[in-house]
């Protein structure tokens, strides 16, 4: 898919699109109806005649289903995306000649998914000198917002140290004409930029805002991507090839098929409450933090835009789908990390970071509580609050079989940890203090002899297998079905 606008010519062409002619307000009523479609699973949906910006389209709902994923990355299966990025982690060192022709073919194939700068982009279609924030039909969301807000804004940046790129898709509340304030948690690659910027004594840096970009680079804008590696390289590896990017006199490069970019910057010194802001917890965001200050100075649009807006509320939405996405791709690449573990489930009623359930293959005393701690230490799942192990016969996407490992194997004292004084989701309604909080995990395996008073595990109740070959062949004469 080259932009959004090839992707929705062929969710429309395979029915998985609906056109809205009626006249709509992006201040909750478009939400609303969003929210309606989403809580019956889709399909996604374009809005022809929106109140108050002629020429404007807008789509929602983009990414309503796996399935929808699957078709703008061209796969069959999500996992496919995780296992072109961990055959370029475990390339093995050329030994001898014909191992050095193999890793010129790995070279080769990283370079077509290496970003592919060209000269001019189709926004530049239309460049507004004088733009403002307010010509965006960004939506208001919930009633009590605090603003309208840009909610799936590609914001890019670069780090001052290392040129790394950025892409991150952080909620963006408009204060008016000029300015926003981007919602970048302390965590998050863009924030890692801001302070690299303070150290430096750097007064300020450059910002683009990417609107209604090609699906890989919305779906890299998500994702938890390692640093140091650049997103712009991992949104090829989504896509499958080159991502185009155009570079700004600003020096950002940036992926050349958005339908808007706008340009502009923050200052190191200027922050601003941000909120409340109706989330995924189903609560109101408090303003309890002071977020950078998008300056726009520019903006580039195609002619006949279309903007791209989410919504979010209690599951499940489409954060939920998104969610579950990455949950997918990134499951290769846990392995690689965790080779013991055999599956995992994000549930979507767990709202991302709440809840993680991984099977194992468990392998010594101690190993669920080895890979709950190691899981805590890595990336986005440093975030997740609660841990569930169990073992690699226990389905972790059937919660019946989950609550049965739970009620059957987990001794409370023994099984359960609890680790107090820890970063948490910021989100987190939960936790009086944002971002601060505590971890729980819960280790749903049988136990070995020396986690179980060094007796032996009882035995799990198994069918007479000539008893029920005899029973199968029997089936039909005994008159029950």
């Amino acid at each position: 898919m080259k932009d959004i606008r090839d992707f929705l010519n062929v969710l429309e062409t395979i029915g998985m699109l609906k056109r809205v002619k009626t006249e709509v307000s992006p201040i909750l009523e478009i939400p609303e109806i969003l929210r309606r479609v989403m809580y019956k699973k889709g399909p996604a949906i374009l809005f022809e005649n929106v109140k108050g910006y002629k020429n404007w389209k807008v789509v929602g709902n983009l990414f309503y289903s796996i399935e929808a994923l699957k078709i703008a990355f061209n796969v069959k299966k999500l996992e496919e995306i995780g296992y072109r990025m961990v055959n370029l982690m475990v390339a093995q060192p050329p030994m001898d000649f014909i191992d050095k022709i193999k890793t010129l073919k790995e070279v080769i194939s990283l370079g077509k998914f290496l970003p592919k700068k060209i000269r001019k982009a189709p926004f530049f279609e239309r460049v507004i000198d004088n733009p403002s924030l307010l010509d965006l039909p960004a939506f208001k969301t919930w009633p009590k917002d605090g603003g309208r807000y840009l909610t799936f804004p590609v914001v890019i940046s670069r780090d001052p140290e290392t040129g790394v790129v950025n892409m991150g898709v952080y909620r963006v509340m408009i204060l008016d004409e000029k300015r926003g304030v981007i919602h970048w948690q302390i965590h998050k690659r863009g924030a890692e930029a801001y302070r690299r910027a303070f150290e430096t004594d750097l007064k300020r840096i450059p910002i683009a805002i990417a609107i209604s970009c090609e699906p890989a680079v919305l779906f890299t804008g998500i994702s938890p991507v390692p640093y140091p590696i650049d997103k712009l390289l991992f949104a090829g590896i989504v896509k499958g090839e080159s991502i185009e990017v155009v570079k700004l006199d600003s020096g950002l490069i940036v992926p050349a098929n958005a339908e808007v970019l706008l340009e502009g910057y923050i200052k190191i010194d200027d922050l601003s409450e941000e909120g409340p802001f109706g989330d995924h917890f189903g609560y109101y965001d408090k303003p309890t933090d002071r977020y950078p200050v998008f300056h726009l100075e520019r903006i580039y649009m195609r002619e006949n835009p279309i903007y791209y807006g989410t919504v979010v509320g209690k599951p499940a939405l489409e954060d939920a789908v998104l969610g579950k996405a990455v949950e997918r791709v990134f499951l290769p690449i846990v392995r690689v990390l965790f080779p013991e573990i055999v599956e995992m489930n994000l549930p979507e009623y767990g709202m991302f970071q709440g809840i993680a359930i991984v099977s194992i293959k468990k392998r010594y005393p101690g190993h669920a509580k080895k890979v709950m701690m190691g899981l805590w230490g890595i990336g986005q799942l440093s975030l997740t609050k609660i841990i569930i192990v169990v073992d690699s016969d226990v389905n972790p996407h059937n919660l019946n079989e989950v609550l049965w490992a739970i009620a059957a194997n987990v001794d409370p004292q023994r099984d359960v940890v609890v680790i107090p004084g820890t970063h948490t989701d910021a989100l987190d309604p939960a936790t009086p203090i944002q971002a601060y909080g505590s971890k729980l995990g819960i280790d749903a395996t049988k136990k070995f002899p020396e986690e179980y008073g060094y007796k032996s595990w009882p035995e799990e109740v198994e069918v007479d297998e000539e008893i029920s070959k005899l029973v199968d062949e029997k089936w039909s004469s005994y008159g029950i079905d």
